[in-house]
């Protein structure tokens, strides 16, 4: 569409140079065609254009049919946005500090800081993209690089802790490396999310690479910087727990963003490229697979630490049960969470319980605390969450309502 031709004057002489705005389904296909052309020199512009044509009153119906961008595309954009090992472990290493200083001051706001400046997505989604095509150099390069920054990070991390000479857990680490049961979809999520903005054309693409971005990141930056901290302190349940993050991001990301590239046309052989081999696709995505379900029966089967944020999340329900059923007071509000302190031989479960006594009763708050506080932690041993549970019940009162002197009325 809107083709131009001309002649100009090259290095090594006369030359015919030809521009013209190609829809982006056509693009490999042409690109195929123009190959038998002698010392043919191809630069692509991929902006998006308004290519209008007459009759003019069919304008509208010409520009709203936006396509998604071509493999041959993709897979070049996705080359140029991996970087230089410089900015990359640059990139990191501000991230790693960022990270630290989240942490160790308990400021949120910079943990979503370090999620926009950690290059970790990048990677992921070139070891995606590099299991779709079935490239084994490629996909070599991207887990390079994914390693390499987070090493990076965790070094960081690890430095400042040492430096500052950090003695104690945060709460905000302790609850940055909890891990829920549903863990696994976030990656997943992450790497469809990624995938498809790669893939949509610039007038079409209705989400900000940024924020496509830091989806990627959101669950990497944090553990890396609690693996750093927690190494120093010693802490090495943290650490195992961090290191099952990163790699669950990697194989979900990994996972989900090579389905959608393949579903988006990126096959081993293309244009100008003809370095993948299915055998590796099927390969990679197969031990994809084989990780995640090894990674999953991990977390489900295996160490109880993986599900801390679900089972405190459980555990206010077996709270909310036991005072219901006591019929001795009405819950207020439950907070339930695991210890920081490391206590042999047990796994602790704190439950900070408010509640508000019926009225009526004959018993006073003491003993309404102490009924409550022995059925709370049997109904929690009983739903086997194989913890000790402590428990803390307040019982509150409400302010008196005064008569009034004139009616009597309340």
């Amino acid at each position: 569409m809107n083709l131009a031709q001309f002649e100009a004057e090259g290095s090594d002489g006369p030359q015919e140079v030809v521009l013209v705005h190609v829809p982006n389904r056509q693009i490999e296909s042409l690109l195929e065609r123009l190959q038998s052309i002698p010392d043919l020199r191809v630069s692509m512009f991929p902006q998006g254009a308004l290519a209008l044509r007459p009759p003019a009153e069919e304008a509208p119906d010409q520009v709203t049919n936006v396509q998604p961008r071509s493999p041959i595309e993709i897979f070049l954009d996705g080359l140029q946005s991996v970087g230089s090992w410089k900015a990359l472990l640059g990139y990191a290493a501000a991230a790693g500090a960022v990270v630290w200083i989240g942490l160790y001051t308990e400021t949120v706001f910079l943990l979503t800081a370090a999620m926009l400046i950690a290059p970790f997505a990048g990677p992921a989604m070139i070891t995606a993209m590099a299991t779709a095509r079935g490239d084994a150099v490629l996909l070599r390069r991207g887990l390079q690089r994914y390693f390499g920054g987070l090493a990076t990070t965790v070094l960081v991390s690890a430095l400042l802790s040492l430096l500052m000479q950090q003695k104690t857990v945060t709460s905000q680490m302790v609850s940055s490396s909890e891990i829920s049961s549903v863990s696994a979809l976030l990656p997943l999520v992450a790497g469809a999310a990624g995938a498809l903005h790669l893939c949509q054309s610039e007038r079409s693409s209705l989400v900000s690479g940024a924020a496509v971005g830091i989806l990627v990141a959101a669950s990497l930056a944090p553990p890396t910087g609690i693996i750093g901290m927690a190494s120093v302190l010693g802490r090495w349940e943290m650490v195992q727990n961090g290191l099952f993050v990163l790699m669950l991001q990697l194989i979900g990301i990994n996972l989900s963003g090579s389905l959608v590239f393949r579903a988006y046309g990126l096959t081993p052989k293309g244009a100008r490229y003809s370095r993948g081999k299915n055998p590796i696709f099927f390969g990679s995505l197969a031990a994809t697979v084989l990780m995640m379900g090894g990674l999953l029966t991990w977390q489900f089967w295996g160490v109880p630490n993986f599900q801390r944020s679900s089972r405190a999340q459980r555990a206010v329900e077996s709270v909310q049960k036991a005072v219901e059923e006591s019929g001795l007071a009405k819950l207020v509000e439950a907070n339930v969470r695991f210890t920081r302190p490391n206590i042999p031989g047990q796994e602790t479960l704190l439950n900070v319980v408010y509640v508000q006594q019926n009225p009526g009763l004959s018993m006073s708050a003491e003993e309404v605390k102490d009924r409550l506080t022995r059925s709370i932690q049997q109904n929690i041993l009983e739903a086997g969450f194989n913890v000790t549970p402590l428990v803390n019940v307040s019982v509150l009162e409400p302010p008196e309502q005064k008569r009034s002197p004139a009616t009597g009325a309340e």
